[in-house]
């Protein structure tokens, strides 16, 4: 048997109910990434280049603190971590959490909400910040999929 932790940061709400319907639909623990310093309405203001997720987007480097110390993963198998989709890819503090835990051997899959970009790039930045994972193709998970279909395209990852 698989054991999976579904991971997720959401500054929303959104990408939380996302995650905790996949964790119900394939039994996994869940766990999630919460900033330091909790993003204000005003902090997501992508429309405002001063704006603070404007400033982490810019900045390759960000890696914003956790407001606490991330889980031993050693004890799962797949690490399934969830975010907004922020520029088409995932957001710094989602960084940060990878970077905090270690990845070595393990299976992370991505997903993601999104008001229209796709999680392709966000995946791919991933691979690229984390070569000692083994990182599969991402998803978005936008509206509310039925637990049997997200239990089937976790079952159909061969993981």
């Amino acid at each position: 048997m698989t054991r999976i932790i579904v991971t997720y940061f959401s500054a929303t709400g959104t990408t939380e109910s996302a995650a905790k319907a996949l964790a119900r639909a394939i039994g996994g623990e869940l766990y999630r990434i919460e900033p330091a310093d909790r993003y204000t309405r005003r902090d997501l203001d992508w429309n405002d280049a001063s704006s603070r997720t404007s400033a982490e987007r810019n900045d390759e480097s960000a890696r914003p603190s956790l407001a606490g110390k991330a889980p031993d993963l050693s004890a799962y198998d797949a690490v399934l971590v969830g975010f907004p989709i922020w520029w088409a890819v995932e957001p710094r503090i989602v960084d940060s959490f990878l970077d905090s835990v270690n990845l070595t051997g393990t299976t992370v899959v991505p997903f993601a909400t999104s008001g229209g970009s796709g999680i392709s790039r966000a995946t791919e930045r991933i691979r690229k910040l984390h070569p000692e994972a083994r990182v599969l193709d991402g998803r978005v998970l936008n509206g509310s999929p039925s637990g049997r279909r997200l239990a089937e395209w976790v079952d159909g990852l061969g993981m």
